[in-house]
């Protein structure tokens, strides 16, 4: 199907901004500036209890990560690696969409601010992704007041991280991770499938911008290859967490994120997929702008309850929805608080 209304209305406002440009075309600095501009348009973030800021490693190892923590008894605690082809983001600039699915899940987040590709590249922004990983687990009781499950989760270039974190946990027998969500991840450096030759999905994120993203991240053929840059080529699968698999419909990156989830489910890993139709590459990381990213927020909520109560019982559960949502009927536990 075409992309929806709202989405179609939102590349129109941003064709109209003066002098905005493709990724493609710009230098790291200038594609760095033209996203921050898309916090403005935000809605209003959530409150907290606590907001701690950790700056993790020593000297020019160093970087950042945020603890979002939504009340004083977090159900779990979700890891989240944001997404910008490892070259763009920031935590103000997810800051607000962290807030939100603390708020959602009843999950204190905790926003890794890995560093940026072409200062830092590959495998720099995976090693900071398996230190951060590492100190929550070893700091869960610190953050939610008790050992609770641990979630891994993240969006496009940070989703690429979350399923390479996860597989490194699986090989070094931990942490345990008990549920990753993966939303239009990067799974491969090939970028002749199907979806990177659709015309209709060269929007915000094109064929020629993924390609300036992997020349900045891991200009070496040689590591584009390699699993923990490209997880798809890894060649076991098995014994990873359960995994839910988001994917936009007009996105290059559709047909390998969906060839992730299918060996994933070859692998005997539960797994879950879910294409959004109408909706392109981005969609999840713009709160208030776009229907689609409340929709995958909804699902990404329902899937968090769903994986917490299936774990052994003492472990304390809740799921924030609009009161009388009847999408997730049935499905609620713990404390009901309206969303955002």
């Amino acid at each position: 199907m075409a992309l929806d209304t709202a989405t179609s209305a939102l590349l129109a406002q941003l064709a109209a901004q003066p002098g905005r440009k493709p990724i493609h075309q710009s230098t790291p600095q200038e594609a760095r500036a033209q996203n921050a501009a898309l916090r403005a348009l935000y809605q209003p973030r959530p409150d907290m209890a606590r907001v701690e800021d950790r700056t993790l490693g020593d000297g020019d190892d160093r970087f950042d990560i945020r603890l979002l923590v939504p009340d004083e008894a977090p159900s779990g605690v979700l890891v989240y690696y944001h997404g910008g082809g490892w070259v763009i983001g920031d935590l103000p600039g997810f800051d607000t969409l962290g807030r939100i699915l603390a708020h959602r899940t009843g999950c204190a987040v905790a926003l890794v601010d890995y560093r940026l590709a072409p200062e830092h590249r590959f495998p720099t922004a995976v090693e900071d992704a398996w230190t951060a990983l590492r100190w929550v687990d070893e700091h869960l009781a610190d953050i939610a007041g008790r050992r609770v499950p641990l979630i891994v989760a993240g969006d496009s270039a940070g989703g690429n991280l979350a399923a390479v974190t996860a597989l490194r946990a699986r090989d070094e027998g931990g942490p345990d991770i008990a549920l990753q969500v993966l939303v239009y991840p990067v799974t491969n450096s090939d970028m002749d499938t199907a979806s990177y030759r659709d015309p209709a999905n060269q929007l915000v994120l094109s064929k020629d911008t993924m390609a300036w993203f992997w020349d900045h991240y891991a200009p070496a053929e040689a590591d584009r290859v390699r699993p923990d840059a490209a997880p798809l080529r890894a060649a076991d699968l098995s014994g990873l967490p359960p995994t839910e698999v988001l994917t936009a419909e007009h996105d290059v990156l559709r047909d390998e994120g969906e060839a992730y989830a299918a060996r994933l489910k070859e692998a005997g890993v539960p797994t879950r997929l879910r294409r959004f139709d109408g909706q392109m590459h981005g969609f999840f990381t713009l709160p208030g702008l776009l229907p689609g990213c409340t929709a995958a927020v909804d699902h990404l909520a329902e899937a968090v309850a769903k994986r917490l109560a299936e774990l052994p019982m003492g472990v304390e559960r809740a799921l924030r929805l609009p009161a009388g949502d009847p999408a997730l009927s049935g499905t609620r536990r713990g404390a009901v608080r309206p969303a955002p």
